[in-house]
């Protein structure tokens, strides 16, 4: 098109002033360019770090809003950036396209195209850019430059407000430059963003918001792979101590023996093996946070020690009589009910309190499978990056599949099926167009049979039936309540794989595909010991 009438760029104006709050607000920015633009495709990207984060998109896949583009790796994203002024590419250009086989208007490579990119500048900085594609060789060719110098003005204005009033909202209690701080940090690095606009997600950042402003020992609770170290890794981001260290430590993977040291450190000649002195993660953590990951796995002497440095900050370490004041936020973690724990007398009632001042569930991934969407282009996008493909994609019938799975495994179960499908999908395909397309045979058989979910009714009416799962062993409990009922099943386990390998406890841990010196204590709470005698 030739021009574009003065009375659409009032219009876009003043709807962006009026819906600055909305929640769809850059959808209505992006529906007025559309207007004034004819195009297949446009995008609002947001700048973070080396990375470009789509905010709202038309014409293309849904799962588009989950990926993060690494500017490096797209020419065209290059150039857009490093442009003053918006950019026109030629419809023959070389360059490959980000959006290729994404678009909803055609399937596969896209053939010769018109492709121009806004760059957003706020203060002469890059906040941001939107690109736009149409299948029509030449469409934007005819766009005075003032009048894409005034769209791209008006949208980057709306953009810096947009996200300015976002930092506000997120953090009211902090000055402004901490909260721009800590944003940058929490989001430039790649996994360390909170994917998922679904209801349980939206509760759980607002906790985490609440949370991080104070200094309150906070316990993130949640199932396994439904991502508890994210989670704390953000509290300490949005937090005053974010400049501080955040130190993890896996309790269910230290030495029962050493425990105690490694939170609290040695002397020279403390122990058998203490050849120097060594400082403990508290006292590395001063200043900071220590996040304290399967909490629930500590032995109970440990127990009495940790609630000692964090009722009076105080520590000793192993084989030193003073002790010495710390300052340490304690974020922990478990996937255990600890108030069982603490009703079966194995874990102590005063600790849980202490660490209980503010609790967080992570919700599992079945309560928001809304997010499985975004997730699954957010980490086909990283596996796009680590296999080094110009496009990776999935399937019409993928995400649908997807998103009739129950995920007990949750994120972390999600993240490995995509990965697997992405390696499957490469060694398959004929990359003569540089796009390769992960199908549903890539995905494998999801044994939906276990959580009820698989029958055809379920279906959309444009997808094939799913596999037919194989029947498992059926255990029948001997008890109606769930946690005596899972232990009892634990118990079994245990016991028949420790007569499988006689009594190897090193072989029943590989068996099971367990650390051994978790199983020796999972084991020894649920009353399960090997005596071994010497026959004459």
């Amino acid at each position: 098109m030739s021009t574009i009438s003065v009375h659409a760029l009032i219009e876009l104006a003043i709807d962006l002033s009026r819906s600055l709050v909305a929640d769809d607000r850059f959808e209505r920015l992006l529906s007025h360019i559309r207007k004034a633009i004819n195009c297949d495709a446009v995008v609002l990207l947001t700048l973070q770090g080396e990375y470009l984060k789509p905010l709202a998109q038309q014409g293309l896949s849904a799962e588009v809003l989950g990926r993060r583009f690494e500017i490096a790796q797209h020419p065209r994203f290059s150039e857009i950036c490093n442009a003053q002024h918006p950019l026109r590419f030629a419809s023959e250009s070389p360059l490959p396209d980000p959006y290729d086989g994404l678009l909803l208007a055609m399937e596969g490579d896209l053939p010769v195209h018109s492709c121009m990119g806004l760059p957003l500048l706020s203060d002469g900085h890059l906040i941001g850019v939107i690109t736009l594609d149409s299948l029509t060789p030449n469409e934007f060719d005819a766009i005075p430059d003032r009048t894409l110098d005034i769209i791209a003005a008006i949208s980057a204005a709306a953009l810096k407000s947009a996200l300015t009033l976002e930092l506000y909202q997120r953090d009211a209690s902090h000055a402004r430059a901490v909260v721009e701080e800590l944003t940058q940090e929490a989001l430039s690095k790649d996994g360390g963003e909170l994917i998922g606009d679904s209801a349980a997600m939206q509760r759980l950042k607002q906790e985490i918001q609440i949370v991080a402003s104070s200094d309150l020992t906070a316990l993130v609770q949640g199932e396994t792979g439904v991502g508890k170290e994210l989670v704390a890794r953000t509290i300490h981001q949005q937090s005053q101590r974010s400049n501080g260290p955040l130190v993890y430590v896996n309790c269910a993977a230290l030495a029962e023996n050493l425990i105690e040291s490694e939170l609290f450190g040695h002397v020279k000649g403390a122990f058998t093996g203490a050849s120097q002195s060594r400082a403990g993660k508290f006292t590395i953590a001063d200043g900071g946070t220590l996040f304290l990951d399967e909490i629930g796995e500590l032995p109970l002497q440990v127990q009495s020690k940790l609630l000692r440095a964090l009722q009076s900050q105080e520590i000793q370490p192993v084989g030193q009589d003073k002790t010495h004041q710390v300052n340490v936020r304690i974020i922990a973690a478990t996937n255990r009910d600890l108030a069982h724990e603490v009703e079966q007398g194995n874990f102590r009632a005063d600790l849980f309190h202490r660490l209980s001042v503010y609790p967080l569930t992570v919700p599992p991934l079945r309560q928001r499978k809304h997010d499985i969407v975004l997730l699954s282009g957010f980490f086909i996008e990283r596996m796009r990056r680590k296999l080094g493909l110009q496009q990776l994609k999935f399937a019409v019938d993928v995400l649908p599949y997807l998103e009739h799975y129950d995920w007990p495994g949750n994120i972390r179960e999600l993240e490995h099926c995509i990965n697997r499908a992405a390696l499957k999908a490469r060694s398959r395909t004929q990359r003569q167009n540089g796009i390769v397309s992960i199908e549903r045979a890539d995905i494998g058989h999801l044994q939906m049979d276990e959580y009820g979910l698989t029958n055809d009714a379920q279906l959309s009416s444009n997808t094939a039936p799913w596999p037919t799962p194989q029947p498992n062993p059926v255990f029948t409990p001997s008890v109606n309540n769930l946690k005596q009922a899972t232990e009892q099943f634990q118990r079994q386990c245990i016991l028949q794989t420790l007569e499988a390998t006689q009594g190897n406890w090193a072989a029943a841990a590989r068996q099971l595909q367990m650390d051994r010196a978790n199983l020796s204590r999972l084991a020894k709470r649920l009353g399960i010991e090997v005596i071994k005698s010497i026959k004459n």
